[in-house]
């Protein structure tokens, strides 16, 4: 069944977009993969900077993104905009934050030497939700991409259009394909 972004307020169908095929998904799975390798081996300063980049996008792109998630799902305007602010406060702040977090630190042990440490998983998927759908995928995206990993995104069938700016930026030669949209409401094919 194809995800249909339709305007609450009419019933008009926006726009379709076609339910991803099983190779199709396989084939989004094996691309993230070899993206998480090259994304991983990326030092924090590269990744701070693409994932900065996301939040001024999200700043610049205000206006077009609010109207999207208002047509889209009947948010109030004002709601949009807010969501959109801080899904770029988010982004930021991981941006900012990250490396920080994730520095190796030494633990007090009375067993001898203690370090913990943080790798990045892999390619982990996100299946999001309608409510707030730059917010949900900010911050989720934001800490999880500056950690080195890569994203395959299961969007709400409700609102399909609304994630398509955050693809699109993702999307971009500088971003090895770190995140990848699936529609498809069958992920128990994949045993995902």
């Amino acid at each position: 069944m194809p995800y249909r972004s339709v305007n609450p307020a009419t019933g008009e169908v926006l726009k379709t977009y076609p339910e991803h095929t099983d190779e199709q998904m396989w084939n989004a799975l094996t691309t993230a993969d070899k993206a998480f390798r090259a994304w991983a081996a990326r030092p924090f300063s590269e990744r701070s900077k693409i994932i900065g980049r996301s939040a001024q996008i999200l700043v610049e792109q205000k206006e077009t993104l609010a109207r999207l998630a208002t047509l889209e799902m009947g948010k109030r305007i004002a709601e949009s905009r807010g969501e959109v602010d801080l899904s770029a406060a988010i982004m930021q702040y991981f941006a900012d934050k990250a490396e920080g977090f994730l520095t190796p630190k030494k633990l007090n042990s009375a067993m001898g030497e203690a370090r913990l440490e943080y790798s990045p998983f892999g390619v982990l998927l996100s299946v999001q939700p309608w409510n707030y759908p730059y917010y949900q995928l900010a911050r989720f995206a934001g800490p999880h991409l500056m950690s080195g990993n890569v994203i395959l995104l299961k969007h709400a069938p409700g609102v399909p259009s609304a994630h398509w700016p955050m693809n699109r930026f993702f999307a971009r030669p500088a971003c090895p394909k770190v995140s990848t949209p699936i529609y498809s409401s069958a992920m128990i094919k994949l045993g995902l």
